[in-house]
């Protein structure tokens, strides 16, 4: 296999895998003078809706970029007067760990996962100092890479999914309190660019390599939301879901749905309950996954008993031949339908989902947030674009992606994003949709970068 520049490499993959491997970086590959990105200036109106950068500090384990921000709100048991309290799970990478692996991890913001808290969803402050659990493997992380055995499927980086407290929202923190988190990790085996592109390569790029990109997901629980520790899945890497080969030894494809496709990677795994499916499928999983002979990036579904051991079902959205999800679709989020009633100031489940998912364009390869419905969760009707980029000099401008949802108690919608700059810098910023409107319009927010 051939050595190559990875500034061309990671620059060609843009193209090759927009819409499933986002926020590719291929300036900040380049770290002959510097090994940050463009700083934020915090004093500019078009980046006052930022709520969380990466870190200054160049050991720290996101100081070169950072996705996927996870929220959950919460009063605590013992002081439920007290105010409520937010936490953030989110994924990051810095230069160490790209230089580590000679510059040949895929090039997403994926790494090891943090967390941060907030006493207003706005203004965060960072956790230096992590979880002592064994699943940390360095200071200032919730989630590291696996260390301990060579043969796991998160030994080079890992990514969030989605973290679980299944109550209420604002849930209420108490002792017997579980948090599950889902999470995706690669490996050290290494993939053929060759067969994660539709169409003919540049011949210095035939034989090019690229590691830890066949993504497999993995399961984590907590009781405090700081220190987690893995459950091993099924599969012999220990992760609970992994792409579906045709000659994988150790699938019952007896079980399997008719047609169901070969995958290259599974990823950014979002799970929700669904409180009026039969038993077998009280938990649904949305994930991320490249169809192996279309190379299209796609949303799957896989269902669960309780939560660990997982069906798939196939999947449930592909792109569309043209529009402005046409090169693919990724990292959903998932939220089951409510209402709000003025009167007692809360929110009320009613039937149904929104999906608010990454769509990619033809014609800018630039991400957008899209949403789509459904009444059961298997059969989605796409609604459009919900968040668009931001302004030709706005921080977000050259993409927006991986949204997460919370429903606030004056009876508006909080959407917390990533954002790609046209520098390819990213931060994660904050939309807000109020009832009355109806539309996701970018939050101001009083921010620090921790």
């Amino acid at each position: 296999m051939v050595k190559m520049g990875f500034r061309f490499q990671a620059a060609f993959l843009t193209l090759a895998l927009s819409s499933a491997d986002a926020w590719i970086l291929p300036q900040a590959r380049n770290h002959g003078s510097s090994a940050s990105l463009t700083k934020l200036d915090a004093s500019s109106s078009s980046v006052q809706n930022i709520v969380l950068s990466p870190s200054d500090d160049p050991s720290a384990f996101d100081s070169l970029k950072i996705g996927t921000a996870c929220v959950h709100r919460y009063s605590r048991e013992e002081d439920p007067e007290g105010g409520t309290e937010y936490v953030m799970w989110y994924h990051g990478r810095s230069k160490e760990l790209d230089d580590q692996f000679d510059n040949k991890l895929p090039p997403l913001s994926t790494g090891r996962i943090g967390r941060a808290t907030s006493r207003n969803g706005l203004v965060w402050e960072k956790d230096t100092v992590g979880s002592i659990s064994a699943a940390a493997d360095i200071e200032g992380v919730s989630m590291g890479l696996n260390k301990e055995e060579w043969w796991g499927f998160d030994t080079t980086h890992v990514g969030l999914g989605s973290v679980m407290l299944p109550m209420t929202t604002p849930a209420v923190i108490n002792e017997g309190g579980v948090y599950i988190m889902y999470f995706m990790g690669g490996d050290h085996g290494e993939s053929s660019i060759a067969d994660l592109v539709d169409g003919d390569l540049p011949d210095s790029m035939k034989d090019a390599t690229i590691t830890g990109i066949q993504m497999k997901i993995g399961v984590a629980i907590s009781q405090d939301g700081i220190a987690f520790g893995k459950v091993e899945g099924d599969d012999p890497s220990g992760a609970c879901l992994a792409p579906y080969r045709k000659d994988d030894p150790n699938v019952e494809h007896s079980k399997l749905p008719r047609g169901l496709q070969e995958e290259l990677y599974v990823g950014w795994p979002d799970v929700v309950v669904n409180p009026d499916a039969p038993a077998p499928e009280a938990f649904m999983m949305f994930y991320s996954c490249m169809i192996k002979d279309t190379k299209e990036k796609c949303i799957a579904l896989a269902v669960s008993e309780e939560g660990f051991r997982w069906e798939k079902k196939g999947v449930v959205l592909k792109p569309d031949a043209d529009g402005l999800d046409a090169t693919g679709c990724a990292r959903s989020a998932v939220v089951q339908n409510a209402e709000y009633n003025t009167e007692t100031g809360k929110w009320k489940s009613v039937n149904g989902f929104t999906m608010y998912y990454d769509g990619s364009s033809k014609e800018d390869k630039k991400h957008r947030i899209m949403q789509a419905e459904s009444s059961d969760g298997k059969k989605w009707t796409k609604v459009g674009v919900v968040l668009d980029v931001g302004e030709p000099d706005g921080w977000d401008h050259g993409g927006v992606s991986s949204p997460h949802i919370i429903r606030l108690d004056d009876g508006t919608q909080r959407m917390y994003y990533t954002g790609q700059g046209v520098d390819d810098s990213t931060a994660i910023g904050v939309a807000k949709m109020s009832i009355e409107s109806g539309v996701w319009e970018r939050e101001v927010a009083t921010f620090k970068f921790a």
